[in-house]
């Protein structure tokens, strides 16, 4: 998949604010510092769209940017960062505001497309199983994804991936998509599950 333009649209603060006309949404949900911004860049191939940083907590808004490709499958979306769940260098009071505001856009969006869960592949949270089941329940099977591969040895590779999905609560019969941003390992495989989402 070419994509053709992909650009920064707006911050929503309140979801009054979320996108509205139509066109579907791609939301990407995961732990703070789990490598979310770092693998947008790198499925939309554009370098610093959205903001890396080391610190946990930097994505503190749904950030909504627009993108169009050369694929007939998912011509054109909105790809949709949301704010990331646990650790966070911010007050408690800004946290405890992220998670009503993470839950209205996944449960109201109507236009919802497709759900990404961001793991860890290092480091698997009691957060990101019950995660991925909160969003069973509310109706969106989410594509896993399990990032940083590359810092993982290629020795433990088998039994790192095989841990990540059994305490994800992943049945054998659905995929663990490997990825890495620095290598670009997984991009083509998360396309092809983007362009043919399952939802429960």
């Amino acid at each position: 998949m070419k994509i053709l333009k992909a650009e920064f649209i707006k911050s929503c603060v309140s979801p009054k604010e979320f996108p509205v006309g139509g066109m579907p949404e791609i939301a990407f949900v995961g732990r703070s510092n789990v490598g979310k911004s770092s693998l947008i860049n790198s499925l939309l191939q554009r370098r610093g769209l959205a903001k890396v940083s080391r610190t946990p907590g930097k994505t503190r808004a749904v950030n909504i940017f627009s993108v169009a490709t050369d694929d007939s499958a998912l011509p054109r979306f909105l790809l949709v960062d949301l704010p990331g769940y646990g650790y966070a260098k911010v007050s408690k009071t800004e946290r405890l505001q992220w998670a009503p505001l993470i839950e209205q856009y996944l449960v109201r969006q109507t236009t919802l497309y497709a759900v990404v869960l961001l793991i860890e592949s290092r480091v698997v949270g009691k957060q990101d199983r019950e995660t991925r089941d909160w969003l069973m329940s509310v109706g969106h099977r989410p594509v896993v994804v399990a990032t940083k591969v590359d810092k993982v040895r290629p020795s433990e590779r088998v039994a790192t991936l095989r841990r990540v999905q059994q305490e994800i609560g992943l049945s054998v019969d659905e995929g663990l998509i490997p990825y890495s941003s620095a290598t670009g390992e997984g991009r083509d495989r998360l396309w092809s599950a983007l362009k043919a989402p399952t939802q429960t």
